[in-house]
């Protein structure tokens, strides 16, 4: 087992079990590699029987870096796994420490093999919907380097998806309300994601393109977060809203379990 299989090892086995681990030491591997863990870390899933259903951004709104404590665009990779059913239940058993964030999601319908101009973007898309992210750093304490993020999947553990529209014309700059229990705890829009949710899937085709992959139609991009995340605890009603009247992306929501995280 070489060092990129180790690191991928003790990450996969900090989500699979839903504990904790200690950072790396500083210095032990570059971003290059720690892509190179995050993708022998997910082919761990694979074989496991999950299968890759999109990818997700990350630190796409100067408030998620500013509380990450980062400046660099990540991305990493969602499976069929992290899907939780809009309205469903969130078992926060199967997390260390979750928090959620309110995100845009595009669903592709032309695989994305090339990097993509702003006005192509579009044409790849089928459709749009309000999501959340659940992230869940394996990190103790949530802490963690631009390397150990990136090792880690980029945080990613689950996201649930509201109803798809063809309607793009909202994204500019929406409002984003973050809601638990009926209360606001986080506001935003949509223009903190880059300026323009679509800009992501300009930056998603060039990541790609990067490290040599395509993303096949029918495939998920999580745009970013559009405020910080907000941790979560047991019995919480949480629902995100973006834009409202006439110029509304809709709603998404999803409850937590009454039994706490790991």
């Amino acid at each position: 087992m070489n060092d990129i299989d180790s690191y991928a090892a003790v990450l996969d086995a900090a989500a699979h079990h839903v504990q904790d681990v200690a950072q790396f030491p500083a210095g032990q591997f570059d971003l290059a590699k720690a892509y190179a863990i995050q993708r022998a870390s997910i082919e761990r899933r694979v074989a496991r029987g999950e299968h890759r259903i999109g990818i997700k951004l990350g630190f796409t709104s100067r408030a998620k870096m500013i509380q990450m404590g980062v400046d660099n665009l990540i991305w990493g990779w969602l499976t069929n796994t992290m899907l939780v059913e809009e309205g469903g239940v969130v078992d926060l058993k199967r997390f260390i420490h979750p928090r959620v964030e309110p995100e845009v999601c595009f669903v592709t319908r032309r695989t994305i093999d090339a990097p993509l101009t702003a006005l192509e973007a579009v044409d790849y898309l089928e459709a749009v919907a309000p999501a959340m992210e659940i992230i869940d750093s394996r990190y103790r304490n949530f802490k963690f380097t631009l390397e150990d993020v990136v090792a880690d999947n980029c945080s990613s553990a689950g996201l649930v998806v509201g109803a798809w529209s063809r309607d793009f014309s909202s994204l500019p700059n929406a409002g984003v309300r973050l809601q638990v229990d009926g209360r606001d705890v986080q506001v935003g829009s949509t223009a903190a994601i880059l300026g323009h949710p679509l800009r992501s899937v300009v930056q998603a085709s060039r990541l790609l393109h990067q490290s040599g992959l395509s993303l096949p139609a029918g495939s998920l991009i999580m745009a970013g977060a559009a405020t910080a995340a907000e941790a979560l605890a047991p019995a919480q009603h949480v629902q995100c809203r973006i834009g409202s009247g006439s110029g509304s992306l809709g709603s998404v929501a999803f409850t937590t379990s009454t039994q706490e995280a790991a």
